[in-house]
């Protein structure tokens, strides 16, 4: 009876996970769809523990208010521009959690052989289940944190490699290959032999799977750090499901699978995005931490330059447009502008203007950055729109207002073959009747390259801290 309720409440759980996940296709229905699958996950977690008795009730009830403790304080502690890098530390976590448990499992085989109980088998496929889940456990936990301390800074954002790194990748991955081999060649009754083959096939995994994980992460560029999170949040998945064939159980397959699944079409949908495979994405070594131009310079190393604005010409041009459409990027993040964006469309809007935003998918730092940011600040869902959807109609706009973006706005990605983000698809802010650049500087963007729509003649640089310019400019528009 109580592996029925169980398997119920696997089912409730899992329905639920599938249609929170729908509903996160939506901006208007995301935060419900994350509610409804954090629900599914409590539904199959109290019943996993309570009807195998594996927790008391008070000890469950513990659990659950330590936990939304941490949860509390990280949502209300964490910075949005902290939030790729948090993002990050989370595929880690889970990654590590799934290991341990395949470890756990591992443990109690050798408890069980040592006591000599018996009915435990150890065949091909437990190894295979759970050198899986240790192998992707460790390279999601490590490749995480390498991701997080590039995201976060600690580490260079630029493409980290050293001679023979491909040889070293290639000999753990052998490593780990051949040590599941040698625990699955074990697959009779537990003998002393299989005890060995368990406990130290799974440590040579595990280990090789930790240097694999900084191995394949530290020598991709900044620039396809939002790839790599999504790539890393599809494998933290992938170890939670090959965890549920260790256990067998439910609730951890289906929503491992889900979330591998959806992490795989993500970052293809990302890398498509940027016109380049996975492959390139993993070996390419883009992007890194920018260039050092000077804050404010107004110059670049070609000699061109830039036409500079005031937040009063800007506030004239923007009050008398009839369609005007804001740019997010990681730029906005940083100088936590997305209210005061939000209050200057108001005001726009007020004034009978037409005010949209341009998302382009592989704007900020991680997938979905920039919809998180414009949606903490309430800006109405009706007005986000992704690039497939709004770039025909910028032909048709007065004022294309770029804050903080860099590459995905670069018309040079569209004719020169010889810039790395060639042919990938911009938003096209150059073809806008005026753009409008809010930066600090000229320093380029993550692909390290200068952007040719800053020198455009119909394109002009308001230069100093977004949100401080972003207010100015409301104040201006209010007075009009």
């Amino acid at each position: 009876m109580k592996q029925n309720i169980i398997n119920i409440a696997y089912l409730v759980s899992g329905i639920m996970f599938i249609y929170g996940l729908k509903r996160l296709q939506s901006p208007a229905t995301a935060r419900k769809g994350n509610q409804l699958a954090a629900i599914g996950m409590l539904v199959a977690v109290v019943a996993t523990l309570f009807f195998k008795e594996l927790l008391t009730p008070i000890q469950m009830l513990m659990g659950v208010v330590v936990g939304a403790g941490i949860g509390l304080y990280l949502a209300k502690k964490v910075e949005m521009t902290g939030m790729p890098e948090l993002v990050a530390a989370f595929n880690g976590f889970g990654g590590i959690g799934s290991a341990l448990v395949a470890g756990a499992e591992i443990a109690r085989f050798m408890a069980h052989n040592a006591a000599d109980t018996g009915g435990d088998e150890f065949t091909a496929i437990s190894a295979v289940t759970i050198s899986l889940s240790i192998l992707i456990g460790m390279i999601t936990f490590t490749g995480s944190f390498v991701a997080f301390g590039k995201l976060s800074e600690r580490i260079s954002g630029n493409p980290i490699s050293f001679l023979g790194m491909r040889f070293i990748t290639i000999v753990f991955l052998v490593a780990a290959v051949g040590a599941t081999v040698w625990m699955g060649m074990e697959n009779v009754t537990f003998q002393e032999i299989n005890a060995d083959a368990m406990l130290y096939g799974a440590i040579v995994v595990a280990v090789s799977g930790a240097f694999l994980g900084i191995l394949l992460v530290i020598p991709i560029g900044g620039a396809d750090m939002p790839v790599v999170v999504a790539l890393l949040n599809s494998y933290s998945g992938l170890a939670a499901a090959a965890t549920g064939f260790v256990l067998n159980n439910n609730a951890l397959i289906i929503s491992g699978a889900l979330v591998g699944a959806s992490g795989l079409i993500l970052t293809n949908i990302m890398c498509v995005a940027m016109n380049r495979s996975l492959l390139n994405v993993l070996i390419g070594g883009f992007g890194g931490d920018g260039g050092d131009a000077a804050a404010g310079g107004g110059v670049s190393t070609a000699g061109m330059t830039v036409n500079s604005t005031s937040a009063d010409d800007v506030a004239i041009l923007l009050s008398y447009a009839n369609k005007v459409i804001f740019i997010p990027g990681y730029g906005m993040a940083v100088a936590q502008a997305q209210h005061a964006v939000r209050e200057l469309g108001e005001e726009l809007a007020k004034k009978g203007v037409i005010v949209k935003y341009a998302v382009h998918p592989v704007a900020g730092r991680m997938p979905g950055h920039m919809n998180v940011l414009l949606a903490e600040a309430n800006v109405p869902y009706d007005q986000l729109f992704e690039m497939d959807e709004i770039n025909a109609e910028f032909e048709t706009t007065d004022v294309a207002v770029v804050i903080g973006a860099n590459d995905v706005v670069n018309p040079a990605a569209r004719h020169d073959k010889a810039s790395p983000i060639y042919g990938m698809p911009i938003l096209n802010a150059d073809k806008a009747g005026t753009s409008i650049v809010l930066k600090r500087s000229m320093r380029p963007g993550y692909a390290g390259i200068d952007n040719e729509l800053f020198y455009n003649s119909n394109n002009q640089m308001l230069f100093g801290d977004a949100k401080e310019s972003i207010a100015a400019v409301t104040n201006e528009v209010k007075q009009l």
